[in-house]
């Protein structure tokens, strides 16, 4: 089924109380999550629009019924390029992060990591994860992925931290399930998830065994507390309040205190050869999918200077255009590494098909390395307006009205009401508690740089540039390009069909 957003909240409302904000045990319909519930609510809502048929839903390779494209296994490089569309569109309907992208990433990778387990050592995971999947898109469900843990001393492994609960590892097996314990940090959306998806964060060695498990839970299981951080840029429900202002985000440490984890719902269980493999997974399906969400923020930012460079009255200033277009290069560039990442991928044992890691993890980087970059643009044009301004308060006084009306006007196009907003959108979009999270998770999201240039050494074959410019410096006599040469895009079925799909 397609649920309702109203069927997301009472599932969500009738949860146990097991969030914590501020000190506060609260429900999750405490006001302060309610922005990042709202982005949720616009998922929802597109599976649900006839004119989004077809992109913000897909056709279960397990049921064969229609489903949320959140949920479903890509099977084919069209698959990909849709959920990439479907990210960036989203993304600009509610000025920023999706978060849906987490347990769409998280299915992904266990699909493969499973199959490949099973295959190489005759566990029965694939089947047992299949299984739990055909249920969670039946019910619709919303999960986040549980990926990075607290980690502790960096100097040191799993298993020689002093605190073993700086990871989540296993510490009872029981015959009918496993128990576990330790943290897990910075999880996005975690505090309005159905379902928390647990998955190793790093490589693991033999000694780390018990720090190799992945399963999913209830986010209200017994013995998980959700510490959360919201975003958020009001505090109470303002009807004249800019769409903008309505979304927020939010992100958790979580806490397993002795969970018990049914067999039905362990996906590995000691199996510590796999745990590099199955974090980066996650990493390369996340990083594929800020192809989507950066160039959506991206559009934001670039849409707010422009604003700001009219009500400026510099619009149309030669230096303004050129600054403009590094806007569309970063933008562009990383839609297009997602691309080719989707036509360039790989059909899976499991049958999923996966992007291809070097131009996902190139696609990251750069989106990475651009994020202050186009801040600063921001900041540039619109100048320090955005942290100066005078509150709304102000602008409504009788003493002070007239004389702000006069001062907010710098274009004489541009009422003063019509510039007050554009400069109200400027501050929350590069002076607020959510640019500070933009700037962060532009960075970081979908893991630290560092961890994109051990995919990219791991992934790139250095050799074969080597043996060409050997060959071009006269070296060698002969080279070899066949490998390059055999280097084919991947056209899945489907791939070229264009779909009407309703503009943001």
């Amino acid at each position: 089924m397609l649920r309702t957003k109203e069927q997301y909240h009472d599932r969500l409302f009738s949860m146990r109380r097991n969030v914590y904000i501020g000190g506060q045990q609260v429900g999750r319909d405490d006001h302060r999550l309610r922005p990042g519930l709202n982005v949720l609510d616009v998922t929802f809502d597109l599976a649900r629009d006839p004119e989004w048929k077809g992109l913000a839903t897909a056709t279960s390779s397990i049921t064969g019924e229609e489903i949320n494209r959140w949920n479903h296994l890509p099977q084919s490089p069209y698959d990909l390029l849709q959920k990439q569309k479907l990210i960036r569109l989203a993304a600009r309907r509610v000025g920023g992060c999706i978060q849906r992208c987490m347990g769409h990433d998280a299915i992904n990778a266990l699909a493969i990591c499973t199959k490949e387990m099973d295959d190489a050592t005759g566990t029965e995971y694939h089947q047992r994860f299949l299984a739990y999947l055909k249920g969670y898109q039946s019910e619709d469900l919303d999960g986040t992925c549980s990926q990075t843990d607290a980690k502790g001393d960096r100097l040191k492994r799993p298993s020689q931290q002093e605190n073993p609960d700086s990871y989540v590892h296993i510490v009872e097996k029981r015959k009918d399930g496993i128990i576990v314990r330790g943290m897990k940090m910075s999880i996005t959306q975690a505090a309005y998830a159905d379902v928390f998806f647990v998955v190793p964060t790093r490589a693991l060695m033999e000694e780390d065994a018990d720090y190799a498990v992945a399963f999913a839970i209830p986010a209200d299981g017994e013995g998980i507390k959700v510490i959360t951080r919201p975003v958020w840029l009001r505090d109470k429900d303002d009807p004249n309040a800019a769409p903008f202002c309505t979304y927020g985000v939010s992100d958790s440490v979580i806490v397993f205190d002795n969970v018990f984890v049914p067999w039905d719902r362990v996906f590995m269980c000691g199996e510590w050869q796999y745990g590099r493999r199955l974090a980066l997974l996650f990493a390369d399906s996340h990083r594929h999918s800020y192809s989507g969400c950066k160039p959506g923020v991206s559009d934001v930012l670039c849409g707010a200077t422009v604003l700001a460079a009219e009500a400026n009255n510099v619009a149309r200033i030669s230096h303004v255009r050129e600054k403009l277009s590094e806007y569309a290069e970063a933008a562009e560039l990383a839609y297009a590494a997602g691309v080719a990442a989707a036509v360039y991928g790989e059909k899976t044992a499991s049958g999923v098909f996966f992007p291809n890691e070097i131009y996902a993890n190139v696609g990251r980087r750069m989106t990475g390395e651009s994020i202050y970059h186009e801040y600063n643009i921001l900041t540039e044009i619109a100048g320090g307006i955005s942290v100066t301004l005078p509150f709304a308060e102000d602008f409504d006084a009788l003493e002070t009205r007239e004389d702000l009306e006069r001062f907010i006007v710098r274009n004489p196009a541009i009422s003063a009401g019509d510039a007050l907003k554009i400069w109200k959108f400027v501050e929350n979009v590069g002076a607020s508690p959510m640019t500070a999270w933009y700037l962060i998770a532009g960075v970081h999201g979908g893991g630290s740089p560092v961890m994109e240039t051990i995919a990219l050494n791991i992934g790139y074959d250095y050799d074969e540039r080597k043996r060409l410019a050997r060959y071009l410096a006269g070296i060698d006599a002969e080279f070899d390009d066949s490998k390059m040469r055999s280097l084919e895009p991947s056209f899945g079925d489907g791939l070229m069909e264009e779909r009407k799909i309703k503009k943001p």
